[in-house]
């Protein structure tokens, strides 16, 4: 992997949080000091179950999937993070209690990370940071119970095609398996949809 260009990345996760709130100098440059850079190779993993979720994690570079298995030892994949994303387990984060979720690099990948412990004192030298985090955490919420929603009310096709609409940026970096489990169905059923829509 190349060297990591801090510069860059430190530019990217100030333009992420300069959608939702303004920093001067001084605390731009404290805000960054919190964070860890970490790169991880492509299929290894930054958490496995029965781990405590230590950190959050920002995409510089790359794709990460997030995802659990069930009983029979089958995929789910809950989200895909690449540049310019927010990933981890928030629940085990905000706990410190063990996750049940695997992020996995689907691609060689660069991450800024920040632990609880600067998590938690950067809402005390930053209050502003608390409207930042409730702005992305209500997004996610939102998401979230959207496509809930659309699990239960539309169909697998339906579903595909809110995908190809919403994040038609990574079609093209995921595998037809991981689509899969994240759509819910085989395979072979996304190769069916794809091929579909191919010939219109």
């Amino acid at each position: 992997m190349n060297t990591f260009d801090s510069q860059s990345a430190h530019a990217l996760l100030l333009q992420n949080v300069g959608r939702f709130i303004e920093l001067d100098e001084t605390q731009q440059n404290l805000y960054l000091s919190l964070f860890k850079e970490k790169r991880i190779r492509r299929k290894d993993f930054l958490l496995q179950p029965g781990e405590i979720t230590r950190y959050e994690y920002f995409v510089v570079q790359g794709a990460l999937k997030v995802y659990t298995l069930d009983l029979h030892g089958k995929p789910h994949v809950s989200m895909f993070a690449i540049e310019d994303y927010w990933t981890g387990d928030m629940a085990s984060f905000l706990t410190q209690q063990p996750s049940s979720y695997f992020i996995e690099a689907l691609e060689d990948t660069e991450v800024l990370m920040i632990s609880k412990e600067n998590w938690d004192r950067l809402f005390q030298i930053i209050p502003a940071f608390e409207q930042f985090y409730r702005n992305l955490y209500q997004r996610s919420l939102v998401s979230y119970i959207q496509r809930t929603n659309q699990g239960i009310s539309l169909s697998a096709e339906e579903r595909y095609h809110i995908f190809l609409k919403k994040y038609p940026f990574l079609i093209n970096r995921i595998s037809q398996k991981d689509l899969a489990a994240y759509l819910g169905v085989t395979p072979e059923y996304v190769s069916m949809l794809r091929n579909k829509l191919s010939k219109k």
